[in-house]
């Protein structure tokens, strides 16, 4: 059992403290009167206001949105099947080598992968624009989302599809309406977190951008190469939220899945 010594405390203090005062900090600062962030010139919200009034920002801000929604939608449902793949098919020639190149972006350095994407989009041709992030985007998160959904299928019961199959049942209408509800909370979380990678990403991004498609924190590194605003702090702190927000409603969706499975389950024992 551990006990929680003094020496314990202060380190986990200390590391929560690393990692999260940065961002604590920014958020403070973004309410600063001051225009020089590090200087505290009192409350005042004028760069949220200020924000609304800089196109760039929201350009970029709205095409790396329209990125993270769709890129991560993809990743979602290729993730999903390369995870029953690999879960429910465990004997099909060239298992190995579709395991290796699922999980392969999980350890690729992201400089590697981008310039591989920018060298085949140059190759076949494909002007580089909004979808080429997307790809690219969708080629870097689907293997978490396949990582998270497997995770969950290896600990799902099977009698229960095999028993809505007994039932006449076809295989499409059994997993829609048995294994994806089961399933769903960790599709869910891995749809999140690939749209957070997908918010997050510089590298991929900046070798497979093209004129007119700008995400967000491209636009935010080429500003503060020339010295951080007021305005950055108040873009990043939204973000913040944005992700933040969507971290507490996957949670309680799946504490709600969690809680309703075991009462199902209860249920089911009970009339047994």
């Amino acid at each position: 059992m551990l006990r929680w010594t003094r020496f314990n405390i202060i380190s986990v203090v200390l590391g929560f403290a690393f990692l999260y005062l940065p961002i604590v900090l920014l958020v403070i600062f973004s309410f600063n009167e001051s225009k020089l962030v590090t200087v505290w010139g009192g409350f005042s919200t004028k760069w949220y206001v200020s924000l609304l009034s800089n196109q760039a920002l929201l350009d970029a801000a709205w095409v790396t949105i329209r990125v993270g929604l769709l890129s991560a939608t993809f990743a979602t449902i290729l993730g999903t099947m390369a995870a029953l793949t690999l879960v429910r098919y465990t004997r099909f020639r060239g298992r190995m080598l579709f395991s290796g190149m699922v999980y392969a972006p999980l350890v690729m350095p992201e400089v590697i992968t981008g310039l591989s994407l920018l060298l085949l989009f140059v190759a076949i041709g494909f002007d580089r624009g909004f979808w080429t992030i997307t790809l690219a985007h969708t080629t870097l998160t689907m293997c978490f989302v396949a990582v998270v959904v497997q995770s969950r299928l290896l600990s799902f019961d099977q009698s229960i599809e095999e028993a809505a199959q007994d039932l006449g049942a076809p295989p499409v209408r059994t997993f829609f309406e048995i294994t994806l509800p089961i399933i769903s909370p960790a599709v869910f979380s891995g749809w999140i977190l690939a749209f957070t990678l997908s918010l997050d990403d510089l590298v991929i991004a900046s070798f497979t951008s093209g004129p007119g498609a700008t995400t967000l924190p491209m636009k935010i590194y080429s500003q503060v190469r020339l010295g951080v605003t007021p305005e950055i702090n108040a873009i990043c702190t939204i973000l913040i939220a944005i992700v933040a927000v969507g971290v507490i409603c996957a949670s309680i969706i799946t504490k709600r899945r969690e809680i309703q499975r075991d009462r199902d389950e209860r249920a089911a024992a009970a009339a047994a």
